[in-house]
């Protein structure tokens, strides 16, 4: 039988075989939904599919091995790109479509293809250079890409079968046009850089210019003979990037700078274009302020539609600012409503959702009355992915009955019942495509839409795809079907909530428990932006398959954690460790009082990244109730982290010096900051992974803290992974990192198994 670490590593974390990247539209030939998926769940090579939600059919629309490879070899923006977004796979991991649905871009090894949805005829075009981010244009008569730092167009003339001629749109020695930087990529969830206006005349393109900003090297001491890759990094209190935002007229190649006050607002945070008005969320440094403004398109000047402020910080919302007709949706954050405040979808600045119902994002299924996206202010209904004030483990659809700027509109929660996740993508009809249709049966289909759900029965997301004409009759739904591998470890979380502040908690026992006292191994990720304790099964593989190596594993979202309302997100202002580290230990403690087998005398933890940080200074500062960490890339020095992350968080460096020192496990001098000491005949054991390869919590962290636990005498170990990212996509390097884990915790946990 296949180890579990094993099948998790071969798998990649049983994300192949999955559907993904769903694009649902009107093609040519009626709704269509397009995404990606490899052929089984054990192959990276991932292909371009295409569903027809009439029908149910679902076939291969280009063969990634066909045009292009698996596409490994990859140019250093593209692999900088799929690290950035945390891609595993290999073949097409990312494509974009017309509004028509009738042409597909993707790009594979640095050489762009178009395939005409319809038909399947995949075309090769010329290109300035490796290149990467291919669109086309809402209206499919050219794509625009990124190539040599550049931002170019083919004109595909002769139609997306045709390889077209590719041209230059804007180029500049020493600065990139039409990519994203570090800090948008990595933090902002802003991937892109060039955008498509409605009619397709002009992009509105990013100017990016790092030359101010520190140059970092990253090398591979396994490979001392190849040369060192170098890459702007903003860390915390150093000059960020300059992004600016130009309108390029495509035909001719004038341009125009988009202009606000960029010395007050240096964060271009979101960008939208398309039917709407070309539409900027920009940011201070501080982020203690978020406006919404709109450009015009011919002069570049642009107006504040909207401005709201926050003493800690403004989060920006996935799938917002955006626009209803000519009202502006936002989500906000709004501490006086309800205990804990509020993340609340608003229309023009009014909150519209009900008190307490925590907005992840603004779900695009809004539903206008005539089905049609431009024309109308009026609405059936109004959609948002949020979870509700009782159950922040759960993200649920949640839809008005009406339009909900109207006094006499309520939100109730839309699907099955039962706590669970749920993502929704539905297609759209710009104006381009509205123009372009004549043939009325075509037009009699509303755009179908596709829901993801995942639940505790299962570990493989459910995938649904629906479709109804406009007068809501003959509506047909389907189930997407995945060829994920089945994992051999079937999750048993037992769900909590532990102590005073009600902290959601799952805890995970071995399937061979001989009902004796149980070493404890929380598991958490612990900060900001990511939680462990959810409502599906999969998250929870790895956790139980150590659970069944021994121990009882605790995962445990503490305060900083998103889904439970603002206040509880703003307790690790200006301190990222105290309040994380409380609640951990809180946590371990209530459980044992319902749990009475977890042995509180061997209590051990596990992370990565945020997680390795908190696992790490467990050990250090409190090793009264730790007897051993595993901490993987572990953050452990602030200074070192990017602007925009950090900043958010505990401010400015030479503005909040207290809040590093607090924070930091090592301090500017290289000692160890605020550790406790360790008992010196028996103290705690600690293990530190760091790839060398990691351009996100560079390798620097570890190998200081590392040289601060040697200078003061502390034993550890540490497990360095040459050529290794944040990733660790490895396969070999994957398995065995769970094996050497559980080699270490038993040893330092003196467990008998």
């Amino acid at each position: 039988m296949t180890s579990f670490p094993r099948q998790h590593a071969r798998t990649r974390r049983f994300s192949l075989g999955t559907p993904r990247s769903f694009v649902p539209g009107l093609g040519p030939d009626g709704p269509v939904v397009l995404f990606l998926r490899t052929d089984a769940g054990d192959d990276p090579v991932t292909h371009l599919w295409r569903h027809d939600p009439v029908a149910g059919t679902t076939e291969k629309l280009v063969d990634a091995r066909d045009v292009g490879g698996d596409g490994d070899e990859l140019p250093a923006a593209e692999r900088a790109r799929r690290e950035r977004a945390r891609e595993q796979a290999g073949g097409i991991v990312a494509y974009a479509v017309d509004d028509g649905c009738s042409v597909a871009a993707f790009v594979l090894a640095g050489r762009l293809y178009t395939v005409e949805v319809a038909t399947g005829r995949v075309a090769e075009h010329p290109t300035a250079g490796p290149a990467f981010d291919a669109r086309p244009s809402p209206d499919g008569r050219r794509v625009a890409y990124h190539a040599a730092d550049g931002c170019h167009v083919i004109d595909l003339a002769d139609g997306p079968g045709a390889p077209g001629t590719t041209r230059e749109l804007v180029s500049e020695p020493g600065v990139a046009w039409g990519r994203a930087e570090f800090v948008a990529a990595e933090e902002m969830g802003r991937g892109r850089g060039a955008w498509w206006s409605g009619d397709g005349s002009a992009l509105a393109v990013t100017r990016v210019d790092e030359a101010a900003v520190p140059q970092w090297t990253i090398a591979d001491p396994a490979n001392p003979w190849l040369e060192p890759t170098r890459h702007a990094y903003p860390a915390a209190g150093t000059v960020n990037a300059d992004v600016s935002l130009w309108i390029v007229e495509v035909a001719t190649g004038e341009r125009t700078e988009v202009t606000w006050d960029r010395t007050r607002d240096e964060y271009l945070v979101h960008v939208g274009w398309g039917d709407d008005p070309l539409t900027l969320l920009v940011q201070p440094r501080d982020q203690r302020a978020a406006r919404v403004l709109t450009a015009d398109a011919t002069s570049g000047s642009t107006t504040v539609v909207r401005e709201w402020t926050d003493d800690a910080w403004v989060e920006p919302v996935p799938g917002t600012p955006s626009w209803l007709g000519s009202r502006l949706l936002t989500v906000e954050d709004r501490p006086e409503l309800g205990e804990g405040g509020t993340r609340a979808l608003c229309i023009e600045g009014r909150p519209v959702t009900p008190v307490g119902l925590q907005v992840r994002e603004l779900a695009p299924g809004r539903r206008r009355r005539d089905g049609d996206a431009s024309s109308t202010d009026a609405v059936d209904a109004l959609e948002v992915l949020a979870s509700p004030a009782d159950d922040p483990t759960s993200v649920q659809r949640w839809s008005s009955d009406g339009d909900p700027a109207d006094p006499g509109s309520s939100w109730s929660r839309t699907g099955p019942e039962g706590p669970g996740l749920v993502s929704v993508v539905v297609g759209r009809r710009g104006s381009s495509v509205v123009g372009r249709r004549t043939e009325g049966d075509l037009d009699a289909w509303a755009p179908p839409e596709v829901v993801v759900r995942a639940t505790l029965a299962a570990a493989a997301p459910e995938v649904t795809v629906s479709c109804a004409r406009i007068d809501g009759t003959d509506r047909v739904e389907h189930h997407l079907e995945g060829v994920a591998e089945t994992p051999v470890v079937v999750a048993r979380p037992r769900m909590m909530e532990l102590g005073g502040r009600r902290l959601r908690a799952a805890l995970l026992l071995p399937e061979d428990d001989d009902t004796g006292p149980l070493p404890v191994l929380l598991d958490p990720y612990g900060g900001p932006h990511a939680q462990r304790v959810l409502a599906a099964q999969a998250p929870y593989l790895t956790s139980q398959w150590l659970a069944d190596q021994g121990f009882a594993v605790l995962v445990v979202d503490g305060r900083g954690s998103p889904g439970r309302g603002p206040a509880w997100e703003r307790a690790v202002h200006r301190d990222l460790v105290t309040p994380a580290l409380e609640d951990q230990i809180d946590a371990v403690h209530a459980a044992a009082e319902l749990e009475p087998r977890l042995d509180l005398g061997r209590v051990a933890i596990r992370g990565w990244s945020f997680g390795g940080y908190l696992a790490a200074a467990a050990v250090l500062r409190r090793p009264d109730v730790f007897r051993a960490a595993v901490a993987g890339a572990p953050v452990t020095d602030w200074r070192l982290y990017d602007t925009y992350y950090t900043e958010r968080y505990l401010g400015h460096p030479d503005e909040q010096p207290g809040a590093y020192v607090r924070s930091s496990l090592v301090d500017a001098d290289g000692q160890l900051s605020q550790a406790r000491p360790w008992d010196a005949v028996a103290p705690p054991g600690l293990l530190l992974i760091h790839g060398l390869a990691d351009d996100n919590v560079v390798a620097a962290h570890a190998l200081r803290l590392s040289s601060a636990l040697l200078a003061e005498g502390r034993d550890h170990s540490f497990l360095p992974l040459s050529g290794v990212t944040h990733m660790t996509p490895q396969e070999v390097v994957a398995e065995r990192l769970l094996t050497r884990q559980v080699t270490f915790l038993r040893q330092a946990l003196g467990c008998r198994r």
